[in-house]
């Protein structure tokens, strides 16, 4: 009973052993259920944990996958209130290692701060396993694990909360280490059965940088994908660290307790984890993998990617296999962002010089759209207009993850009141009152973008646009509007005030497309849109309406700047683009774009049965 006690009491501070010390925790809480119901992988499974975490519900602990021998955990992280009570000990922990680097001299004026940290940056240390190594004891094939799959056109089965660790050549330094959240293809497509699995990985990204160096040695490149741990494992393989910092030292800040590992065969193997599978990258080989239903929205389509020679696939004794579904947001990786804009709100201004706070819009697929709040701090006897927060933009589109974002809209601090950048139909209001559509948008052109994002010119291959905010208010945003029958608009619908979506004919890829669309901008000219600075050409203006976050799904993923802006009364001045009028957003399906995520009536149904039959379920029917 001491012993127990013990434990519970460890897993109450946060410092998570391993996941089985984490759903102990939760479920003693009141936020796990157990589904103790037959549920199948393909499918099934992912549905149940879709309408349990968009209902905000508990995590979910599945003991009975069919074919399968081991039970699969969900939604660990599905609400926001949930992942600050996992990290609850970090959050204030990372508020003083934040004071401390912004201002070092912290370390004289509250030396008791400085020393309180002492004995967790000892603790977190990593620690080679001579002796804990249960999971070297068990091995499986590939096929055994959990084959689940979310979305009915997915090419197979995959693991979605992987921890990929790599190292570059002739290292086996930790602080060298790249631990990242690249997902995995388990099976389908060519890949060859418990032989090999497919490496999807985006620019930008360290593992790309550790195969190329690789491909320039005779050496082989091992990796190890591990599943499981504690939840600090999984956060730390997606944290936006300052290139240097030691992801392997990290994990342990962040779960409170040393990262332990051990090595076989030559390879990293982490000892909390609940799975870890080694193998080779083949150097010279590529395959198809994909589609694969993704956080956009819509599905990433098959491409050519790195393929894993699979060598061993290790697991400790009783493992849970730790999973999630990804999905148009917000899903479980939404309560991720929160987390970690929580850690590295303090950080924005250290990292990018004059910027005081940055958000990345989930409900718009993350990339694809971020704020900003950045300040003019020089030149104040000078008119209002975008000046320094151009080159913070700049820098923001120049620097890690942020350079992955297609739009981006930033004010000026320090003028008027602001609303808060979490509060996104505000923050588009205020910059709507002021923009000026003739000097403040800047595109950048023939650059890359997501990987996930289908809008451009190709794959990885598109535009970005900035909206730089710093004027007096220029018009009053209206709600009423009185537009003229046009025969191309089917229906005008508000979004809020300042933003209309007109819902116009589907697009057609020719060559008479652009020119139907500026007669269409020529007409609109004719109509009073002041108070109405930005409009939306859409197939559904019903759904684009329906709520803001359609809006900013719709116009962000489906439109590319360079090819999808146009404006009442353009112009080009020394290659400068603008407009006179409302700035036009044609955020209609394009054929190249990815098919949207749709879920199969036939599973939907089984699930209804499932779930009206499970006491703890039937709540969360929809």
């Amino acid at each position: 009973m001491l012993n127990l006690c013990k434990i519970h009491k460890e897993d109450r501070l946060m410092a998570y052993k391993n996941l089985e010390a984490c759903i102990r925790d939760l479920e003693a809480t009141q936020q796990l259920i157990r589904v103790e119901v037959p549920v199948n992988a393909n499918l099934e499974l992912a549905e149940i944990h879709r309408r349990v975490n968009q209902a905000k519900g508990p995590a979910l602990f599945f003991n009975n996958i069919t074919q399968c021998k081991f039970p699969v955990a969900t939604n660990i992280y599905g609400t926001n209130s949930r992942v600050e009570y996992l990290f609850r000990d970090i959050i204030a922990t990372f508020e003083k290692l934040s004071r401390l680097r912004a201002d070092p001299s912290a370390l004289m004026s509250t030396p008791a701060m400085a020393l309180s940290l002492i004995p967790r940056l000892y603790r977190t240390w990593p620690s080679y396993d001579r002796w804990n190594q249960d999971i070297l004891r068990q091995q499986c094939k590939v096929s055994e694990l959990p084959q689940i799959k979310s979305w009915p056109d997915d090419g197979g089965s995959f693991i979605t909360l992987p921890q990929v660790i790599s190292f570059p050549p002739n290292s086996q330094k930790l602080s060298e280490a790249n631990i990242g959240m690249y997902r995995i293809q388990m099976s389908g497509n060519d890949y060859l059965s418990d032989q090999e699995l497919g490496l999807h990985y985006q620019i930008h990204r360290g593992i790309g940088i550790h195969h190329q160096a690789y491909n320039a040695t005779d050496q082989e490149f091992k990796i190890s994908i591990a599943v499981g741990g504690p939840p600090s494992h999984a956060l730390a393989s997606i944290f936006p660290l300052p290139e240097g910092m030691s992801e392997v030292l990290f994990t342990g800040l962040l779960g409170n307790r040393s990262y332990h590992y051990c090595r076989n065969d030559g390879y990293f193997i982490p000892t909390d984890v609940d799975f870890c599978i080694t193998g080779i990258v083949r150097k010279n080989q590529l395959k198809k993998e994909g589609p694969f239903g993704d956080h956009l929205g819509y599905y990433s389509l098959k491409h050519d990617f790195p393929v894993l020679a699979i060598k061993r696939v290790f697991h400790k004794k009783n493992a849970i296999w730790h999973a999630t579904v990804v999905g148009r947001p917000p899903q479980e990786d939404s309560a991720f962002g929160h987390i970690i804009h929580l850690l590295t709100r303090q950080l924005a201004a250290q990292e990018f010089p004059g910027v005081k706070s940055i958000h990345a819009v989930d409900e718009a697929g993350v990339h694809p759209l971020l704020l900003a709040i950045g300040s003019e701090r020089y030149m104040p006897f000078r008119d209002r207009k975008p000046e320094e927060i151009l080159t913070q933009a700049f820098h923001i589109l120049g620097k890690g993850q942020t350079s992955l974002s297609k739009y981006l809209l930033i004010a000026a601090d320090g003028f008027d009141e602001l609303p808060q950048i979490t509060n996104t139909s505000d923050f588009f209001s205020y910059i709507l009152e002021r923009i000026d559509w003739k000097n403040d948008l800047h595109f950048i052109t023939k650059t890359t973008i997501d990987t996930l994002d289908y809008s451009g010119e190709g794959l990885n291959a598109g535009s970005k646009l900035i909206w730089a905010c710093n004027r007096n208010p220029l018009r009053n945003l209206q709600s009423e509007y009185q537009l003229p029958p046009i025969s191309e608009i089917s229906k005008v619908k508000l979004v809020q005030k300042g933003i209309l979506a007109l819902q116009i004919d589907p697009f057609k890829a020719d060559h008479e497309e652009q020119f139907k669309i500026a007669k269409l901008c020529e007409r609109l000219e004719k109509c009073d849109l002041t108070g109405f600075p930005l409009l939306i050409f859409t197939d559904d203006a019903a759904f684009c309406a329906q709520n803001f976050s359609n809006f900013l799904w719709t116009t962000f993923t489906r439109s590319n700047p360079s090819t999808d802006i146009y404006g009442i009364k353009p112009f080009i001045h020394q290659k400068h683009w603008g407009c006179e009028g409302s700035l036009i957003i044609d955020a209609r399906k394009k054929p190249h774009h990815a098919p949207e995520l749709i879920t199969d009536p036939a599973v939907d149904k089984k699930v209804d049965d499932l779930m009206f039959h499970h006491p703890e379920l039937k709540k969360y029917l929809p």
